[in-house]
């Protein structure tokens, strides 16, 4: 009787131990704070992904860039040291060259438009360039409609940013857009941008409400114009070879979860936008909510004339105009 509860015994700790051995952990990381629209997303995504494996695969998360920033987290996921990376476009642009179109400023009539076109063709086929670049782009999520905040002034009109020093994404659509404003463009990973406005070495920043939030950038912020001036995406990249090891099951689990968790990041957006302007305005922010955005479309003409020429008109209006 003994030796056959032992043999039990024995039976289920092996059960376990080849159980436990048989978990694949991976790592998600992003550059701002878990209580964020990121932050919902990648822990959604890390609660889908164990679901629909039945707990084979867990997925650690990291908060606040303690894996590095956007683009070092990208880089880690192409190079293979890191399985998976969300993160906004920013840097994207730099290893996949297509994705670039998606930052052109005023591109999207609204978050209806933008999620439409890309949950549509252009943008499905998009995540299709990723693939000859070391990744695959399971979905697009949100970051959200940008707005400007500074240290100096209230921002109203374009002329009002002349020689404001702004951080910007590690983005060259952003950057050539920027200049054209006459803003003084300090590319910078999103983890050092808090101190460099606490310190003045920039006056200013732009990020949706959602991270403006989240990053309390209302402590070194005193100015918020809700400008929208780019809509800017999100994305789950994962590496390619470590996708392609997954069996048929386990790839739509994953594709599958990263779904999940667009819809769960992209109601937080929503609510955050709702929220946003109210909360931000009790914490001492100014608040310029009436931005003439045609003025802003009007002064950069001539930096849309070299994006047409850069991307095709065709591929920008096939955008511009998507229903």
């Amino acid at each position: 009787m003994k030796l056959s509860k032992l043999l039990i015994g024995m039976t289920m700790a092996m059960g376990l131990m080849a159980s436990a051995s048989a978990q694949t952990t991976m790592r998600i990381s992003i550059s701002t704070a878990q209580n964020s629209h990121q932050g919902v997303a990648i822990d959604t995504f890390a609660k889908e992904v164990e679901k629909r494996t039945a707990g084979r695969y867990k997925v650690q998360t990291f908060y606040n860039g303690s894996l590095g920033g956007e683009r070092e987290s990208i880089e880690a996921v192409q190079l293979g040291t890191q399985e998976l990376a969300f993160s906004s476009t920013g840097p994207v642009p730099n290893f996949v060259p297509e994705t670039k179109i998606l930052d052109v400023p005023f591109l999207f009539r609204d978050k209806a438009h933008a999620r439409a076109v890309l949950d549509g063709p252009i943008g499905q086929d998009m995540l299709k360039k990723f693939d000859a670049k070391g990744f695959k782009a399971l979905a697009w999520a949100e970051n959200g409609f940008r707005h400007m905040t500074n240290s100096k002034r209230d921002v109203r009109l374009p002329e009002d940013l002349k020689g404001l020093k702004m951080r910007t994404m590690e983005n060259p659509v952003h950057i050539a857009a920027y200049k054209g404003l006459g803003i003084i463009t300090t590319p910078m990973a999103f983890p050092e941008v808090f101190t460099a406005l606490q310190q003045g070495t920039v006056d200013g920043q732009e990020n949706p409400l959602s991270v403006i939030m989240s990053a309390k950038f209302d402590q070194v912020q005193k100015h918020l114009s809700l400008t929208g001036h780019v809509y800017s995406p999100c994305i789950f990249v994962m590496n390619k070879a470590a996708f392609d090891k997954l069996s048929a099951a386990d790839k739509t689990a994953f594709v599958d979860a990263a779904k999940e968790a667009t819809k769960a990041n992209r109601a937080r957006v929503d609510q955050d936008d709702a929220s946003g302007v109210a909360e931000l305005r009790a914490k001492g922010m100014t608040v310029i909510d009436n931005v003439d955005k045609s003025k802003f479309v009007a002064i950069l003409a001539p930096v849309n004339a070299d994006f047409e020429k850069q991307f095709g008109k065709a591929n920008i209006d096939a955008i511009r105009n998507y229903k």
